[in-house]
Order: structure tokens, then sequence, then C-alpha cells
């Protein structure tokens, strides 16, 4: 029994402090008073739903002055569209639902409001089967041979 000192404990396991508790304010100052390094480093809009930063150009832009304003589709443009999907027999509605867009996006491309966008300009023309982009708008869509 002289191996067991009643005066000594033995700790086996100790645990750490939990997450929260070392990310406090007071284990922060407490382990930098025990001279522990502590690294803090802040996290960059953190919490924030900021994947798109607003730059001063996107501000001037959203105010349009004539100088500096958005390019809008052409008229021409939205007149093939119209004639395209009214030969298709389709409705505003139905055209947005087949290439998966709000009848509101098409209602503007038509109208000339829209801000053009390859990726819905390119669903649009398949859909429609006339070109939208380029020279040749109005012409069909020749079928690309698929490579093999």
């Amino acid at each position: 029994m002289a191996e067991s000192d009643w005066d000594t404990v033995t700790v086996l396991r100790k645990k750490g402090p939990s997450a929260a508790q070392a990310k406090s304010k007071q284990a922060i100052t407490s382990a930098q008073r025990r001279g522990e390094s502590v690294e803090t480093t802040k996290k960059w809009s953190a919490g924030q739903n900021k994947q798109h930063l607003v730059t001063k150009n996107t501000a001037k832009l959203d105010r349009e002055t004539e100088e500096l304003h958005h390019d809008r589709v052409s008229l021409e443009v939205g007149k093939v569209i119209q004639v395209g999907r009214q030969e298709k027999g389709l409705t505003q509605k139905d055209l947005a639902t087949k290439i998966n867009e709000k009848p509101q996006i098409i209602a503007d491309y038509e109208c000339g409001r829209a801000i053009p966008n390859n990726q819905v300009m390119g669903k649009i023309e398949r859909a429609i089967g006339l070109k939208l982009r380029g020279k040749d708008i109005g012409l069909p869509v020749e079928a690309k041979p698929k490579k093999k």
C-alpha cells in the first residue's frame, strides 16, 4: 500500500473545454493570461448571404443613366420569339414551362424588357427552332449531328 499515497491524485482523463466554451471571450482572455498561444481569425461576411458583391458599377447600372445602362433584348428578337412561338402553337406559359422558366421571362423577352441571358436565349432557340443570336436572327436552327 506504500505505492498509493492518499495525498496525491492521479487524473486519467481530463476533457478540454467544449467548442462553445473555447470560443467564448472569457476562455480566450484566460488562455492569454496563462501565456498559451491563441489564434483568432475573423470570418469574412460569416453568417450572411453575400455570395455576390455589389460594386459601384453595379449600383450605377441599377440607377440606369443614359451613358451607363443594361443592354436589352432588341424588339426584332422579341418579334422572332413571338412568331416562332405562335407557329408552334404555344402560349407564353407553354413555352416557359417547356424551357423551365417563368412566363414573365418570356413576356419580358417578347416586349424587349429583358436583359439578354445566353442560357435562356439558347433554351428558347431550341424550343422554337429559330436563331435568336448572331447575324442569322429568325432563320431556322440547323440540327447539329451528334458526335460519336
